[in-house]
């Protein structure tokens, strides 16, 4: 199994070479009889969750098309962390910027656990 989780970095290359990227990414693993999960990106301070015109937003529609075409997995760390902001603070679950805390961290492990709950790897 291999989960690809890439999009906070992604932003600086855009989406046409981020799209080839992960495709690229799918593709070999698939050929080697790999399960993929693809993760959107978590948070970043600056982002607008739900704004459509969002760059993290942008990147998380991208993962989010491409887990439905190649037909692979998908956990939505993004939208996680929207679900939670509803509950906490954004910077609650932020050790900096653009990078989760311990609080983070483990929203988005139980969204993999959930996942994995929900359909196991065969």
């Amino acid at each position: 199994m291999v989960l690809i989780d890439y999009s906070l970095n992604d932003r600086r290359i855009g989406l046409e070479a981020a799209s080839e990227a992960w495709t690229t990414m799918i593709r070999m693993s698939l050929d080697r009889g790999v399960k993929v999960i693809l993760l959107t990106s978590t948070s970043d301070l600056a982002a607008q969750i739900g704004d459509p015109d969002d760059p993290l937003e942008r990147q998380a529609s991208q993962v989010r098309r491409l887990a439905s075409e190649w037909k692979v997995g998908l956990v939505d760390s993004l939208e996680a962390f929207r679900r939670a902001s509803d509950r906490v603070t954004l910077s609650g679950l932020m050790s900096q910027n653009n990078h989760p805390n311990a609080a983070g961290h483990k929203l988005v492990a139980a969204e993999i656990l959930k996942y994995l709950e929900s359909k196991p790897l065969e």
